[in-house]
C-alpha cells in the first residue's frame, strides 16, 4: 500500500445533474485508487450514470441501498467497502464537488508536511460564482450566544465562519464542511467514523469535534481551491433536509453541551432551535 493513495467515497442522492462530472474528475485524480460510491435510493438517473462509470473503470464499485439511512450511515458503508490494505486516505466527496487533478494529492502532501500526528482536513470550498463558502471554516455551534440572542429579541444565527488566512498553507479551524473532508484511514477508524444518529447536518460537526478532541488537527488546506456546487441533493426535498438539520444540531447539543447546562437552559436552547424550525423552512421553499 502506498502512503498516498486515497480512496474516494462519495454519497449520492438524486445526483444525476453532477454526479457524472464529479466521477470524471475522481477518476482523473493522481492518486486515487478506489472510488465507493453509495447510494440513498435516488429515483433519478444517479444509478445509471454510476453503473457506466463502473463498467468503464474497475476501481469504481458502488453500493445501491433500497431506503436512504443518511449521510453519516452512506460514508460508513463507503469506508468500510474500501479494501484497507490498498488506500491509506481516506477522501469523503460530496457528489456535487468537482476536484482537479492535484486537488486530493495535494492536500495529501500538505497533511504529511505537518508532521507525524493525525490530520483531518478540509478544502477551500468556492461556488460557481467563484464566491469562497464560509462553511469552509467554522467554529463549533455557539449555542450560548444563540441563546441570548434570541431572549435579546435579535437574529439567532450567530456566525460559525472562520476567515481565511492564505498565509497558511494548513489553516486550524474547529470544523470543516463536510462536503470533502481527507483523513489517515487509522484516524476515521479510531473514530469509528460518523454517528450514525445524525440523518443529515451536524455529522461533520461532530467528526471534527471527536477528531480534536482525540488529538488531531483539523485544518483546513488553503491551496486546495475547488468548486462545490452546493445543495444539489437537498434541492428536492428542503423541508425533510431542513427537518434533520435541526434534529442533528439538537443532538450536537445534547451529546456535547447539555451536561454543562442547567435544565432550564437545556430546555430553552432546545426550545430555540426548534423555534427557528418554520423560519428556516420557508426561506429553502
Amino acid at each position: 500500500m502506498r502512503s498516498e493513495s486515497i480512496a474516494a467515497v462519495v454519497v449520492t442522492y438524486q445526483s444525476a445533474s453532477t454526479i457524472g462530472e464529479c466521477l470524471d474528475r475522481l477518476r482523473a485524480a493522481e492518486g486515487v485508487v478506489q472510488i465507493r460510491v453509495v447510494d440513498n435510493a435516488s429515483s433519478d438517473d444517479t444509478m445509471a450514470i454510476v453503473q457506466r462509470h463502473a463498467a468503464a473503470d474497475p476501481r469504481v464499485r458502488f453500493i445501491a441501498n433500497p431506503d436512504n439511512p443518511g449521510f453519516g450511515t452512506a460514508c460508513n458503508q463507503g469506508v468500510a467497502a474500501a479494501d484497507a490494505n490498498a488506500a491509506h486516505w481516506v477522501a469523503l466527496v460530496n457528489p456535487d464537488l468537482m476536484v482537479e487533478p492535484d486537488t486530493l494529492s495535494g492536500m495529501v502532501a500538505a497533511a504529511r508536511g505537518h508532521g507525524p500526528g493525525p490530520v483531518l482536513l478540509g478544502a477551500d470550498l468556492v461556488g460557481e460564482a467563484g464566491k469562497r463558502d464560509p462553511a469552509a471554516r467554522r467554529r463549533d455551534p455557539d449555542f450560548g450566544a444563540m441563546l441570548i440572542a434570541m431572549l435579546a429579541g435579535g437574529s439567532t444565527s450567530a456566525s460559525m465562519a472562520i476567515p481565511p488566512d492564505d498565509g497558511l498553507v494548513l489553516q486550524p479551524v474547529q470544523a470543516v464542511s463536510g462536503a470533502l473532508m481527507l483523513m489517515p484511514r487509522a484516524l476515521y477508524q479510531q473514530l469509528g467514523g460518523f454517528d450514525e444518529g445524525y440523518r443529515l447536518h451536524a455529522e461533520d460537526l461532530d467528526l471534527c469535534r471527536r477528531a480534536r478532541e482525540s488529538g488531531a488537527l483539523v485544518a483546513v488546506a488553503n491551496r486546495a481551491r475547488v468548486l462545490h456546487v452546493r445543495g444539489v441533493s437537498s434541492r428536492s426535498r428542503p423541508v425533510f433536509v431542513e427537518w434533520h438539520k435541526h434534529r442533528g444540531l439538537v443532538r450536537y447539543f445534547r451529546k456535547f453541551e447539555a451536561s454543562q447546562r442547567s435544565l432550564p437552559v437545556r430546555m430553552l436552547v432546545c426550545a430555540m432551535i426548534w423555534a427557528r424550525f418554520p423560519i428556516a423552512v420557508l426561506r429553502a421553499l
